[in-house]
């Protein structure tokens, strides 16, 4: 069988859109580029951001802002050393956008201005940070991106 060009040019295209086809299934069944949302209820999160907006013009009406620094025993978050440690209430939540099974949170318990988190919970890389607490009735946030 004698093949013309115009065979030729419907088996090229033939052959790229199988080409094509094969790489979109395979991204789209592949665990390997899965992604997740930040949040599982994200409605309801987007409801709650006028109250994180208030939240954090809060925090910068105060003389210092947490901070954070990364030590030879973990993360340690710092907080401002003129308000009294033993009235601050919260959560801190730390978020991996590379993988949801390291999330997590933990309560704030302080015996000084600084909480630690252990080296052994936190992998090097990107971490998103944040810090829900409470001081004399009053709610403030830090959020940060930071390379751990």
């Amino acid at each position: 069988m004698k093949l013309n060009w115009g065979t030729g040019v419907v088996l090229a295209f033939i052959g790229f859109i199988s080409f094509i086809l094969y790489f979109v299934v395979n991204i789209y069944t592949s665990k390997k580029y899965d992604t997740d949302l930040v949040t599982e209820d994200y409605y309801k999160a987007e409801l709650q951001y006028q109250n994180d907006i208030d939240k954090e013009n809060n925090a910068t009406d105060l003389a210092s802002n947490i901070s954070w620094k990364r030590s030879e025993s973990g993360l340690e978050i710092l907080f401002p050393e003129t308000l009294d440690f033993n009235q601050i209430t919260g959560k801190v939540f730390l978020y991996r956008p590379s993988n949801k099974q390291l999330d997590f949170e933990t309560t704030i318990s302080l015996s000084k201005h600084n909480l630690l988190i252990p080296d052994k919970r936190l992998l090097d890389g990107r971490w998103n940070i944040r810090v829900d607490w409470q001081y004399n009735g009053k709610s403030y946030l830090f959020k940060k991106e930071i390379i751990y």
